[in-house]
């Protein structure tokens, strides 16, 4: 499996905002990368509420 093809500005992002290292995210198959955000997205809607 390659790497993703987003920008390393990006990667560092998700990193950060995930809490995962870089070398995870970049590694990360897109659909378990997607569920992630979704869950990390559905969390921070919950903690504003």
């Amino acid at each position: 499996m390659k790497p993703l093809q987003i920008s390393p500005e990006t990667a560092l992002k998700l990193s950060k905002s995930l809490n995962l290292p870089l070398e995870q995210i970049m590694h990360m198959p897109t659909p378990v990368l997607l569920r992630k955000l979704a869950e990390a997205e559905a969390k921070e809607k919950e903690n504003t509420k």
